[in-house]
């Protein structure tokens, strides 16, 4: 016996199964689902939007240790809240008092776990009274002190560095006046503490309530929006995902049982895959909510196709039991392979190097196998098994016929793209393929790009989302408009600047020229200093500016300088022990270690560079150093990523194709002797994708975190129309050798079915763009024209193709009997 007729054997056992034993089949899956079911609450949301992307980055690594090692007051750490204060002016007496009052409500508050504040209304009333200890005594003396006392202390803060950096850029020393103000509440945690969300969000809840125009802000906050975001958008998604999907299996279906059994083997299908991630560990981040979504279109593909093919063959007189062994003979081996290069695509997402798009891969192939055996298996059982009721109990059947059939005006028009094909097969294909590749060539110019915005809720939400009633209503959203405020008002903004992260021993002469001398030349994006010299801040800086300050320390400097450059050559230990013991002591501590190991400097850069080229002259311009250095800060981290962005598209893809490529030849080889007809297979995708990147760049949308699975996913979606197209031409080919008259009955009669899947997949998958971050919105509208797109293509590139295979085919069509009803 040969491979492909023992394949043949099992799938016919396998079918057997299902029909002749579908109760023990029903039972057997709705005891899975009882065990699935109890994975659901086990499963953990992800709500660090962009921090799994960067794990384990060695950008990110140094970056982590920047913030760990180096100090600033008022920079928030995960241990801390930053408190944004904004007004008309919020350096006068009754707006810092007002902020006093408020830090003294907070630290009152015994599971607010406040160690300390520092901020503006901190330094004035201490300032003012060097006595004050305590919170209460600061607000008490900031109360007692006149209006011209705390602008007269204000106006000589001016020059105080720590002072400077916690209020807005409009800072005016002259006017005393300062739009925002940031304080920072140092929160008394243990060690692996769980509860900063709770903290801070109760902490965002008071000063929400407070007098005045006050802010919480934090990666509590942050995550606990960001948690909204997952929920309220599944909230917004899904009952729309399901009207559509119900509308649409209403009239696939026009029968209520048989709906609910399409509806039920979804429930099943999500129910699966939800438990799975509970008992694998993987957490449901905002990447994840395409899952269901997706799991939830290839269902339905699934169980329109099963549906449609039993319904052709009860038409033709066959008996429930007949019709749906033949039903599933000949749709088993195309559900296999649906579900193989369907798995390919969404699996190749598995070797991307971002933990997020690793788990969106294996979750998303682990539910296609799932949806395959559901649909494969359990439903057929369940028709079969509630039509055997339904006869028992005179139960009429509402609207039994397929979707269409040849006689039928959808089905002649669905086949008309075959009926032109024949006159110039080849003239089609040179087209398209010329066509495609014009797509490819200028889809080959969209923009890669990585950002937390996209992870974030718009600042003004739509009209649609706000105007949704109780139960489906979006919580309040603040933290982009936080960080928009944030980049208005303060220096925080790290867009134009990037980090070197120094390692040596900066109490050896040589040290502090080793990191000067690179600044000289610098790359072309760091050269935006005098006569094209880098700009940095570094330790250097802070004494050279201490220097200015103090006559005493500006000699220490110059007689440790034996160049005369303006950089010390020795005597380092001291120059750091005075500089760190002088009132420029906290400046320094933000750019040298205490134990003098380790050393950041900021380089300013070219506004007009994008990213990749700021962060690609920073890593060359780490090698200068003859220390040992590390570019790093969020650019260069966030350039990394968006790198590793587009090789993942890009390794995806050609992983995706090669493996559905190999495999539908030699499916098609083993099956039916038919290899070429792998490629044939591919054909249509392969256009459909290159008119997709076409797609992007026109509607400038970019590969980013979740939109880069789009290329590997959309062969795994749009193959299973061509799949389904080819194995229904195979088996009308087989009986009566002829491709064209075979692929007119072919689009005549699955086209139906595959144009039911496309509106429901398409609109299904295009409810994502209702989402309410940018990042799910543009997925599902990128999902929804990869659907589209290889719908179309199927039905106007496979034929001519295929025409062109038998034409060019060596040896003689298969004539393959049918199987007679007997012998199915």
């Amino acid at each position: 016996m040969s491979l492909s007729d023992r394949i043949e054997a099992g799938i016919r056992r396998l079918n057997d199964a299902i029909v002749d034993r579908p109760r023990q089949v029903i039972v057997a899956f709705l005891v899975l689902t009882a065990v699935f079911a109890g994975g659901i609450g086990l499963v953990s949301t992800d709500t660090g939007a962009t921090d799994a992307f960067t794990e384990g980055l060695a950008e990110q690594e140094a970056l982590d240790a920047v913030n760990q090692e180096f100090d600033d007051p008022f920079e928030a750490d995960s241990e801390s809240t930053q408190l944004i204060h904004t007004g008309g002016n919020v350096l006068t007496k009754e707006e810092l008092t007002r902020e006093l009052r408020l830090l003294e409500d907070l630290s009152q508050r015994d599971d607010l776990r406040v160690e300390s504040a520092n901020g503006p209304a901190m330094v004035v009333a201490s300032a003012i009274d060097p006595s004050a200890t305590t919170i209460t005594e600061k607000r008490r003396a900031v109360e007692a002190a006149s209006p011209t006392t705390v602008r007269q202390t204000v106006q000589r803060l001016s020059q105080n560095a720590q002072f400077s950096r916690a209020v807005s850029t409009d800072f005016n020393p002259t006017a005393v006046s300062a739009s925002a103000s940031i304080t920072v509440v140092s929160h008394d945690v243990p060690a692996g503490f769980s509860g900063l969300q709770e903290l801070q969000t109760t902490v965002q809840s008071i000063t929400n309530d407070y007098p005045g125009d006050f802010r919480a802000f934090g990666t509590g906050v942050t995550n606990a929006e960001t948690a909204n975001v997952i929920g309220d958008s599944l909230t917004i998604v899904m009952p729309v995902v399901v009207l559509l999907l119900l509308i649409f299996l209403v009239v696939a279906y026009r029968d209520p049982i048989d709906l609910s059994l399409g509806l039920l083997s979804l429930l099943m299908t999500v129910v699966w895959t939800f438990g799975f991630l509970g008992y694998s560990g993987i957490p449901f981040s905002q990447q994840m909510i395409a899952v269901p979504v997706l799991l939830l279109a290839v269902g339905v593909d699934f169980g329109i196709h099963i549906i449609n093919r039993y319904r052709e063959e009860t038409v033709k007189g066959y008996s429930a039991i007949e019709a749906m062994r033949e039903a599933n003979n000949q749709l088993m081996i195309a559900f296999i392979i649906v579900t193989a290069t369907t798995v390919f695509g969404f699996g190749a997402n598995v070797i991307s190097d971002l933990g997020p798009i690793r788990d969106l891969g294996i979750a998303s192939a682990i539910g296609i196998v799932f949806t395959f055996l559901i649909f494969g298996l359990f439903l057929p059982a369940a028709k079969l098994e509630v039509d055997k009721l339904r006869d028992a109990y005179g139960v009429p059947e509402f609207n039994s016929a397929p979707i269409s059939s040849s006689d039928s005006t959808l089905g002649k028009l669905l086949s008309f793209p075959t009926q032109i094909s024949q006159y110039a097969p080849i003239a089609l294909v040179i087209v398209l393929l010329i066509s495609g590749g014009m797509a490819t060539a200028y889809g080959s110019g969209v923009d890669t790009s990585f950002e937390t915005e996209d992870f974030l809720p718009p600042e003004e939400l739509p009209d649609y989302v706000t105007a949704l009633p109780g139960p489906f209503a979006p919580s309040e959203y603040t933290v982009t408009e936080t960080v928009s405020l944030l980049e208005d008002r303060f220096s925080t903004s790290q867009d134009q600047s990037v980090k070197i992260y120094v390692e040596g021993n900066f109490e050896e002469d040589h040290a502090l020229e080793a990191i000067a001398a690179p600044n000289a030349d610098p790359p072309g994006t760091l050269g935006v200093g005098d006569g094209g010299r880098a700009r940095p801040t570094s330790i250097i800086t802070v004494i050279q500016s201490q220097a200015e300050r103090d006559p005493e320390f500006a000699r220490l400097v110059a007689r440790s300088d034996v160049d005369g450059n303006g950089v010390p050559d020795r005597n380092l230990e001291r120059i750091y022990d005075e500089l760190f013991a002088s009132p420029a002591g906290d400046r320094a501590a933000q750019y040298l270690t205490p134990d003098r190991r380790n050393a950041q400097i900021d380089y300013a850069i070219d506004s007009s560079a994008t990213q990749s080229e700021a962060a690609a002259d920073a890593s060359q311009f780490a090698e200068d150093f003859r220390l040992e250095a590390t570019a790093t800060g969020q650019l260069v981290v966030f350039a990394a990523v968006t790198d590793i962005i587009f090789n993942s598209a890009i390794q995806g893809l050609i992983l995706a194709m090669g493996l559905t490529g190999v495999f539908l030849v030699i499916a098609y080889g083993v099956l039916e002797g038919k290899p070429l007809l792998g490629i044939v297979n591919l054909f249509p995708i392969v256009i459909a994708i290159a008119f997709l990147l076409g797609t992007m760049r026109a509607l400038g949308l970019s590969l980013n975190a979740l939109t880069a699975t789009i290329l590997s996913i959309s062969i795994g979606l749009g193959i299973a129309y061509s799949v389904h197209a080819t194995h229904r031409f195979i088996d009308e080919y087989n009986e009566n050798g002829d491709a064209l008259t075979s692929m007119v009955i072919t689009f005549s009669g699955t086209g139906g079915a595959l144009l039911g899947s496309m509106l429901t997949t398409s609109l299904g998958t295009g409810a994502l763009a209702l989402a309410i971050t940018p990042v799910l919105g543009d997925f599902g509208l990128l999902m929804a024209l990869s659907v589209i797109y290889s719908f179309i293509f199927t039905i106007v590139a496979l034929p001519p193709a295929v025409l062109l295979w038998e034409r060019y085919q060596p040896g003689e069509p298969s004539t393959k009997p049918s199987p007679t009803p007997s012998q199915r």
